[in-house]
């Protein structure tokens, strides 16, 4: 019995879930709601999502961005793929307003000049920690496009970027990879010591994560393999926490397109 009712507690503090579910409604309000539903999927750090063909650390890292942008819905942006050697090109470049997520087979935006994705060497090796860094900085050029801050505004404005990659499906990746891509992914220093306190958490990722489960239809079988260990009991008990909040679901599916949501429904 008591059992039951410590389960049936909330797996976060209710702030972070109302963040969430609003971060959530920010995502809607200013990206795809068609692309989301028709073109976005889960994406996972495997053989049939990421091939492996390539043997140099260049290649590598090329080929695994192409797909990750791919699946963001941002393959017709033009793209450099550099080392880290290379990161003070990053901030130089802005891309254009204009700039958003776009189906399979769009036309290839024109840009002066390419948008750089900075790499760390290191982390080729391990395709799901480099796949959580690339992910990260399609979700911040994404959002450096955006008219609306997200919810909190400024202050929470990197929490909104993470949210933005779980929102392009690469949640089971971000999970299992935080804090650790952050480590390599040139974030910001104080101090000298890295701020981890401006992402989400590893928990925020995951509950995130059943959010975009719980609208996408996906059970939770076919994401508990694909979890660390660590997570998998806290990814169930969020997925039935999130089932119980349709007033929260019900806002989200109405900001999605009208017509592709029926469609999805139907």
């Amino acid at each position: 019995m008591f059992s039951a009712l410590f389960n049936r507690r909330p797996p976060l503090n209710e702030h972070s879930i109302r963040w969430l579910f609003d971060a959530y409604g920010w995502a809607f309000r200013n990206l795809s709601g068609s692309i989301f539903h028709l073109q976005t999927r889960l994406v996972l750090a495997d053989d049939a999502h990421f091939p492996a063909e390539v043997q140099s650390v260049q290649g590598r890292a090329e080929l695994i961005f192409s797909k990750a942008a791919e699946y963001a819905g941002m393959s017709h942006w033009p793209w450099q793929v550099l080392d880290s050697t290379h990161y003070h090109l990053r901030t130089k470049v802005v891309p254009p307003r204009d700039a958003r997520q776009a189906f399979h087979g769009a036309h290839r935006l024109k840009l002066d000049a390419a948008l750089p994705i900075i790499y760390e060497a290191r982390l080729v090796a391990n395709r799901e920690v480099l796949v959580a860094s690339f992910s990260r900085m399609l979700a911040e050029y994404l959002v450096r496009g955006l008219g609306e801050l997200p919810p909190g505004g400024a202050p929470r404005w990197s929490h909104g970027i993470d949210l933005v990659a779980i929102f392009m499906g690469f949640g089971v990746i971000y999970a299992n990879s935080l804090p650790l891509f952050l480590r390599g992914a040139a974030l910001d220093i104080r101090g000298g010591r890295l701020v981890e306190e401006d992402h989400l958490s590893r928990w925020d990722a995951t509950y995130a994560l059943a959010i975009f489960c719980a609208l996408k239809r996906i059970p939770k079988r076919e994401v508990l393999p694909h979890l660390k260990r660590p997570l998998r009991g806290f990814f169930s008990r969020a997925v039935s926490d999130v089932a119980m909040r349709k007033r929260e679901l019900q806002v989200l599916h109405g900001l999605s397109d009208p017509v592709i949501l029926e469609r999805h429904r139907a």
